[in-house]
């Protein structure tokens, strides 16, 4: 994909065509931005339930016709018999990354969903949910085609899912992974959103929904419950902001790792960088990284337990103390501990002046892999990034878990409202900043921003290595400077998944709305 596309009446972006295709009908029938993201994550829970699902968790960002941006939290508690005991007395020294004791966090993406329709402004009557719904029972009832990127995805994790309850028979029949161009059918996931049509969003968390998923984990040994679901509550937020010489950044705060995102900013407008792609540019923004995540390592985790507040990592004299840790030309030690993980990004955009960046994830593929069968929802295994040990993340019950989610926005000095995000666990913040700088500060154009070739420090989807990968579309006088450097690198296929799937969509001041998405993935851009 070499450019962007462009229109006046709305843009989304989405990492699979089809979910893109339900928020360009939204919009086109005259719906507006939260209600095609509304429409666009049921989509996207149906035809790619490797990479998120309505059994995980989201977070929205949205900028209002006015000009004000608010944050959603939507993001499940631990449950009430989740405690540090309860795995330590079953002989776990870490909490499982699958199974039904992964499942340990309320679902939060649904109550997300309600929340943000609260703030939805369409042209006309509001859309019903069995509209923004239609597309999600189609496919999840007659059958969705099977992506390359599922197959493969399927076939790497499958001997740790197969023997969790409930997964083979819906997403690896007769114990294989299905094949590239096959057809997945979820009619249980249909009959859910149906229901949700039928009863409203609380029935997930009230109703007969939650009751079913109360039953299933008890029987499975998870600890959550119905009242665990009776408890849960979107919450709208304050967005953490930073001021730079290129604009106005948001992200969302704690127990995202947002911070992350605009701290690697900030340091970086620090070391004074003025042309991007050269060694000065990524070796920058790696090393910027490194001074981030080290801060989020020791301290990041449920706002209420932290110790010091993730806008004091904000300010300036903060930030200048990072930018002047970094040496210009030599790499500083790396690994610090490393986060894994799998989600989507999508963003939306209406004539009316609402702008839409969200993210939505069941954390690693497939999340936990419980699956309900009579509900079809996958849970998810956001719970695993918990701590066992004393700490700002660890565990107790009705905490938030440390999360690597951040859908990020920008309002630049000249007009521009830019949303934008990326998934994959650590990638999120490093391919933030590489399509940031790119795009605001170096003036490439949107789409080369996003095809153009990525790096990732640590690992992510489970790679087991931490050093700096690189796609192999970088000029290798640059990959050699940086191992001179001191970078440990190692190189990438031309277009690697490692580097997890970007998009974005800016509204310009003219009116012209611009939206651009990742040839890494399965997605599309459509404007109207």
């Amino acid at each position: 994909m070499l450019y962007s596309k462009a229109g006046l009446r709305g843009a989304v972006s989405a990492p699979h065509h089809l979910a893109a295709q339900t928020g360009r009908d939204i919009l086109r029938e005259g719906g507006c931005a939260i209600e095609a993201m509304v429409g666009m994550a049921a989509t996207i829970a149906v035809v790619y339930p490797h990479m998120n699902g309505i059994g995980g968790d989201g977070f929205w960002l949205i900028r209002k016709p006015d000009g004000h941006v608010l944050g959603i939290e939507a993001c499940g508690r631990a449950a009430a018999a989740a405690t540090p005991d309860l795995y330590l007395a079953g002989g776990h020294l870490e909490i499982p990354t699958r199974g039904p004791r992964a499942a340990l966090t309320v679902p939060g993406a649904v109550d997300g969903w309600r929340k943000a329709l609260e703030y939805a402004t369409p042209e006309g009557t509001p859309m019903p949910l069995s509209r923004l719904f239609t597309d999600a029972v189609a496919l999840a009832k007659e059958g969705v085609v099977v992506t390359e990127n599922q197959s493969q995805c399927t076939e790497q994790k499958l001997d740790e899912l197969l023997g969790v309850p409930g997964f083979q028979a819906i997403y690896a029949a007769a114990g294989r992974a299905p094949a590239a161009l096959s057809v997945l059918r979820q009619p249980a996931l249909g009959d859910t959103f149906l229901r949700l049509a039928k009863h409203g969003l609380n029935d997930f968390y009230r109703g007969d929904l939650a009751a079913a998923h109360g039953r299933c984990c008890t029987q499975h040994g998870s600890p959550l419950t119905s009242s665990d679901f009776a408890e849960a509550r979107a919450e709208k937020v304050t967005p953490l902001s930073l001021r730079t010489e290129a604009g106005e950044l948001f992200n969302l705060p704690p127990p995202t790792q947002g911070v992350s995102s605009l701290m690697i900013l900030g340091i970086f407008e620090r070391l004074g960088i003025t042309q991007g792609e050269g060694f000065e540019h990524i070796h920058g923004l790696v090393e910027a990284t490194k001074q981030a995540f080290r801060l989020r390592n020791r301290g990041l985790g449920d706002p209420d337990t932290m110790s010091e507040s993730a806008s004091d990592w904000l300010q300036g004299a903060r930030l200048d103390e990072l930018a002047g840790n970094i040496d210009r030309t030599t790499a500083a030690p790396w690994p610090d501990k490393p986060s894994p993980g799998d989600t989507i990004w999508m963003g939306a955009a209406d004539a009316g002046g609402t702008v839409v960046s969200y993210i939505q994830s069941v954390y690693w593929e497939f999340g936990s892999g419980f699956c309900c069968p009579e509900t079809g929802v996958v849970f998810q295994n956001r719970g695993a990034g918990f701590s066992l040990q004393p700490g700002p993340n660890q565990l107790a019950p009705g905490k938030r878990p440390f999360h690597t989610l951040n859908p990020a926005m920008a309002r630049l000095r000249d007009g521009r409202v830019m949303a934008y995000g990326n998934m994959g666990g650590e990638g999120q913040p490093q391919s933030q900043s590489a399509l940031f700088s790119r795009y605001a500060l170096f003036g490439r154009p949107l789409q080369a921003a996003i095809t153009a070739p990525r790096w990732l420090l640590g690992r992510t989807w489970g790679d087991s290595t931490t050093s700096l990968k690189l796609e192999s579309r970088f000029d290798p006088d640059l990959v050699e400077r940086l191992r001179s450097a001191g970078h440990d690198v190692e190189m990438l296929g031309p277009y690697s998944d490692l580097v997890g799937h970007a998009g974005a969509v800016v509204v310009h001041p003219t009116g012209v709305i611009e939206t651009a998405s990742d040839p890494r993935c399965d997605g599309a851009a459509v404007a109207l």
